[in-house]
């Protein structure tokens, strides 16, 4: 009797396909983090006391961290990438913070 390559199930190929690499996952806690801090930061703002005010800014503390060390991990891995500021980008971006100045003072 000779031995069959097994035929992958339709369950075993869509469990194949949905594997994510450590960049993958890294990417999606990342996001993850970003809106908790968010969604904690406008929770500060609705806090009915100081109480929650600050057990709400002791979370925001947590996840920004959270997400700076896997920012940290990311880059060190060469998985996030940070763009070089040439002069004249900054240049350009002076000129138009100056000119919404001039706007917001007349």
């Amino acid at each position: 009797m000779k031995n069959k390559k097994k035929e992958p199930t339709s369950s075993e190929i869509v469990q194949d396909s949905y594997k994510m690499s450590a960049e993958d996952y890294l990417y999606s806690v990342l996001s993850l983090e970003k809106n908790m801090s968010n969604y904690y930061s406008l929770a500060m703002s609705d806090a009915s006391n100081d109480i929650r005010y600050n057990e709400f800014f002791d979370l925001f503390e947590d996840s920004k961290e959270a997400t700076r060390q896997i920012i940290d991990c990311m880059y060190d891995h060469g998985w996030y990438h940070l763009e070089e500021a040439t002069k004249e980008n900054l240049n350009q971006k002076i000129t138009q913070l100056e000119k919404k100045l001039q706007q917001l003072k007349y």
